[in-house]
């Protein structure tokens, strides 16, 4: 459950009956999710955040599911939804369930390093490459990741159809989400950006078991065009799509190809993925 902890008086009668039901549910579910001691420090955390009264920004908080502990911005920044996300409601889950062995994770989109960490934890043997466009998501992504050592290879850029430099924009999801955009004409742009054969050639594999890409809308940019170049070394993509004209850029780009296909949370997963013996019939 992702608790609303922001104060919003005066309560309707309904809601002085609700709003505790759903506090004690919320402390119950962190608790079994993270164990006792986690639980109460997170359910703790998140109320005070979001009070008006001074406190920590930043927290270190060691869900189970984890090697390391894990530093958290509780507010201004998305860590606190993407935490829930990945460690009280499990949205990897069954993406780490269907992929049992992986050698090689590309993670785009890495935001402050929660999935990465997931996936070095729950694969002792995997080799990650991160990558993540916003300054202040990769100095604590770094920070998160660096207890894992060599298996986790960082880049401070994005992915993009070509090689480029490409603009940071701060319009999407409310302020709090980074997207990267064409610097246009005579612009110098903020962050170097990769297309994903180059991603995959720097790591020095030919294949990726695992895509995993959170990438604020920019998937309707990169699979729009050159998906031919890479989508064949691509086992599994893990993929959250903001909305229809996304999607359908999306399963468009996925038309030559066989998988199977499930939905977990926000995410769409694209398993198995193999080329059509007749390339010309349209994906499932």
């Amino acid at each position: 459950m992702d608790l609303d902890l922001a104060p919003t008086p005066p309560f309707t009668p309904w809601q002085l009956v609700v709003r505790p039901i759903r506090v004690v549910t919320g402390v119950r579910d962190y608790c079994r999710e993270l164990g006792v001691p986690v639980g109460l420090q997170w359910f703790c955390s998140r109320a005070l955040a979001h009070l008006p009264i001074p406190g920590p920004a930043r927290r270190v908080m060691k869900p189970r599911d984890l090697m390391h502990p894990v530093n958290v911005e509780m507010r201004p920044s998305s860590d606190e939804y993407v935490f829930n996300q990945i460690f009280i409601r499990h949205e990897y889950a069954p993406l780490c369930e269907r992929v049992p062995e992986p050698k090689f994770i590309l993670d785009l989109g890495a935001n402050v390093g929660y999935a990465s960490a997931l996936f070095a934890s729950r694969y002792p043997q995997v080799r990650i490459l991160a990558v993540e466009p916003d300054p202040r998501n990769f100095a604590l992504c770094r920070r998160n990741l660096a207890p894992y050592g060599d298996r986790i290879k960082l880049l401070n850029g994005a992915v993009w159809p070509s090689c480029s430099r490409l603009a940071l924009s701060h319009e999407f999801g409310n302020g709090l989400a980074t997207q990267v955009k064409a610097a246009g004409s005579g612009g110098k742009g903020d962050v170097e950006a990769w297309d994903i054969q180059t991603l995959l050639d720097f790591a020095q594999v030919e294949i990726a078991d695992i895509v995993k890409i959170d990438i604020e809308g920019t998937e309707a940019a990169l699979f729009a065009s050159n998906t031919d170049q890479w989508l064949p070394r691509v086992r599994n993509i893990c993929i959250e799509l903001h909305g229809q004209r996304y999607r359908n850029i999306f399963f468009n780009a996925l038309a030559g190809y066989e998988y199977e296909a499930a939905e977990t949370g926000e995410f769409t997963m694209c398993l198995g993925l193999r080329r059509r013996v007749n390339a010309g019939m349209a994906a499932k």
